[in-house]
């Protein structure tokens, strides 16, 4: 069966936020395997938002690729959006008037950052996730993590 690597993002500034990361990555070994590679916790100011500080990871998975990049991706999105309410974050997305994302404290954060190589961009789901260039919080832990063919593809990782 084909796999294909996927690297998520984790963040948590509210409550044990490690505690809370060790539970993500715990609920997302039981959804995709053990995980294949995870990096240090890093801690952070918020990001655009005044808030507590966040604990950031990144945690890379080999996972048996089902049907279309784009169909698996949604599907493992829904997964950890269910993930992370069972983990107690239950806000919804905030935008402002002008359509611009409003950020928030939480318990969790889980992001798909790539799909193995593939760009994919739905009506819910870009990948890879946007603005990583100009995160360090995500930056920072994903080359811990990244494969060298990922690093490859998206210069952007060793910038």
């Amino acid at each position: 069966m084909e796999r294909v690597d996927v690297y998520f993002g984790l963040g948590s500034n509210q409550g044990d936020r490690a505690g809370n990361i060790r539970q993500a990555v715990a609920l997302m070994d039981e959804a995709f395997g053990r995980h294949k590679a995870l990096s240090a916790l890093l801690e952070t100011e918020a990001w655009g938002f005044q808030g507590p500080p966040f604990l950031n990871a990144c945690v890379r998975y080999r996972i048996p690729r089902k049907g279309s990049p784009q169909e698996h991706a949604t599907e493992i999105l829904h997964q950890v959006k269910s993930l992370e309410k069972a983990l107690g974050r239950a806000d919804e997305p905030l935008f402002d008037a002008k359509g611009k994302r409003l950020y928030q404290d939480r318990p969790i954060d889980i992001d798909i950052l790539y799909y193995g190589t593939q760009t994919i961009n739905t009506e819910g789901l870009t990948i890879p996730h946007p603005r990583i260039a100009e995160r360090d919080f995500v930056l920072v832990p994903l080359r811990e993590v990244a494969k060298q063919e990922l690093k490859r593809s998206f210069p952007e990782i060793n910038a």
